[in-house]
């Protein structure tokens, strides 16, 4: 006998609610008919997996989570929730810190965006790649590569989500010349707080296009992102140098980011940095690096304050330019003011380069030190005061022990479209510090926490205006001074593109009222 579609879904609806009786979980009825092509899952496991993220600072639990197949099923659920105001929170990689994709409220559903979707789609002749935006840029980078193309800037950890990213930034060394990853966004498949599916770009659906860029996942939910590609270069020569001198390591820092725009051959194609207030770390941290038989020891090197600065820098090149690198190299080497004995080299297949923190996660897993919790800090800071933060927080705050590496490296503010949502310093010029730190213990994590309050305090104190990235607040007044000029923007946007503010509550930008009521 038949069964019409109509009897199909009834049968389908009244198995999955026996089922879900019979193992004592509850799936928000509101997400029950919206026709999704993927899955959705009450699975104790998947339920628990979505309720933390890399910080392991927080902790949300979602009513129910689903896997996407398509833009569609993104665009269904949110439609849903929008209708029955439900929190939503889109889930990549789950690198946030500070619980920013987790689920706050009593209920709602995480949209893990991992596999599915359109995949990674290369166009060689327009040189541009579309991407899902639960894809991991390693997968973007696997795909270009294929082509003998790569996208122009990268974030140092390449196992992070492309809608992560571009929700955030996305910034490393290649960020003084090529801008951050947002800058190289050519179009977007965007999911509005209102379940509406956009394209837009810098001519279609502009507002959109800027407010999700950087946005933190308040105004949509990206889809497809269309990023600029460039050809890939082979090799990569990656140096190292270490300065006593913190005078010295800025100026030659920020020389070096003047040189964006020059051919390639009269610039580094990367420059970054770090802190070393203690020998284990510079020994131990990326430890291939430097020589176990020849240990780098901080003392012998007069260290200013017990601390050196360490210059990280990198030259691409291919088979072509091969013999010239070198001699390219040392014409940039021989203007900066570095210790003349401390001239570390590796050379390495350029996709070894951009994978490089990959190979640290492994072994910290390996011994079971990667799902810790990470009391991360990211700031910018102002050219202007980069001085006056070494004084107090290097060569004060800290003390000697780190517990993780701090990164260092300045941008050229010329890089980053205004447009976007993000905050920066407001000179032409702002470093970030990062303070990329793990807590082994209980003790650990409550000293290193209250040592990130102490370096904020100083800011404030000191009336070094720095901004956050990856930005970590608990008012809306915080929040509110965070974006300063932007806020009015900022809101006006949310009111527009999320009305009911249910996107990305564990930003805690908005305060999330459970209601159909739009009281703005």
């Amino acid at each position: 006998m038949a069964v019409n579609n109509n009897n199909k879904l009834l049968l389908i609806t009244f198995a999955i609610c026996r089922l879900i009786v019979t193992v004592g979980l509850t799936v928000l009825p509101e997400l029950l008919d919206v026709g999704l092509e993927g899955r959705l899952s009450v699975d104790t496991w998947e339920l628990e997996a979505a309720s933390v993220d890399f910080g392991r600072l927080s902790r949300g639990v979602p009513s129910e989570v689903v896997h996407p197949a398509t833009a569609e099923d993104v665009a269904r659920v949110v439609k849903a929730a929008f209708e029955s105001a439900l929190a939503v929170s889109a889930r990549g990689h789950g690198h946030s810190i500070n619980g920013q994709a987790l689920i706050r409220e009593k209920k709602g559903v995480v949209i893990e965006m991992g596999k599915g979707g359109s995949g990674v789609r290369v166009c060689e002749k327009g040189m541009y790649v579309d991407v899902w935006g639960g894809e991991l840029w390693i997968e973007v980078l696997s795909a270009t590569l294929e082509y003998g193309l790569a996208p122009m800037s990268w974030t140092d950890y390449l196992y992070l989500s492309v809608g992560g990213t571009l929700s955030n930034a996305g910034i490393s060394g290649q960020t003084f010349n090529h801008g951050p990853q947002i800058t190289n966004v050519y179009e977007l498949d965007v999911v509005t707080g209102k379940g509406e599916l956009v394209t837009c770009s810098e001519d279609r659906n502009s507002e959109l296009f800027h407010a999700v860029l950087g946005g933190l996942g308040q105004f949509g939910i990206i889809t497809r992102a269309r990023i600029a590609l460039e050809p890939a270069p082979r090799r990569v020569r990656w140096i190292r140098v270490l300065y006593s001198n913190f005078g010295r390591f800025c100026e030659d820092q920020e020389y070096l980011i003047s040189l964006h725009g020059k051919p390639g051959r009269e610039r580094f194609d990367y420059v970054e940095g770090f802190v070393i207030v203690d020998e284990g770390l510079i020994n131990n941290w990326r430890s291939s690096f430097f020589s176990p038989s020849n240990p780098v020891n901080i003392t012998s090197l007069n260290a200013d304050g017990g601390v050196l600065y360490c210059l990280e820098i990198t030259k691409n090149y291919d088979q072509e330019n091969a013999d010239s690198v070198d001699e390219e190299i040392q014409g940039l080497l021989k203007k900066l003011h570095f210790i003349s004995t401390s001239v570390f080299t590796s050379d390495l297949p350029y996709v070894d380069f951009l994978d490089r923190v990959h190979k640290a996660e492994l072994k910290l897993r390996s011994k079971g030190l990667w799902d810790v919790p990470h009391p991360w800090l990211n700031l910018f800071v102002p050219k202007s005061r980069i001085k006056d933060f070494d004084k107090g927080v290097f060569k004060g705050i800290l003390g000697n022990k780190t517990s993780g590496p701090i990164l260092i490296y300045p941008m050229n503010k010329s890089k980053w479209d205004p447009r976007s949502s993000v905050v920066t310093p407001e000179e032409d010029v702002f470093y970030l510090v990062a303070f990329l730190r793990s807590a082994l213990d209980t003790e650990t994590l409550e000293y290193l926490t209250n040592q990130n309050r102490q370096i904020l305090r100083f800011c404030h104190g000191s009336e070094i205006k720095v901004k956050q990235y990856l930005p970590h607040y608990t008012t809306q007044q915080e929040w509110m001074d965070h974006f300063g000029d932007k806020w009015t923007q900022f809101n006006a946007r949310k009111m527009q593109f999320d009305p009911r503010r249910i996107l990305a509550t564990g930003q805690q930008i908005f305060q999330f009222h459970p209601s159909k009521e739009d009281d703005m």
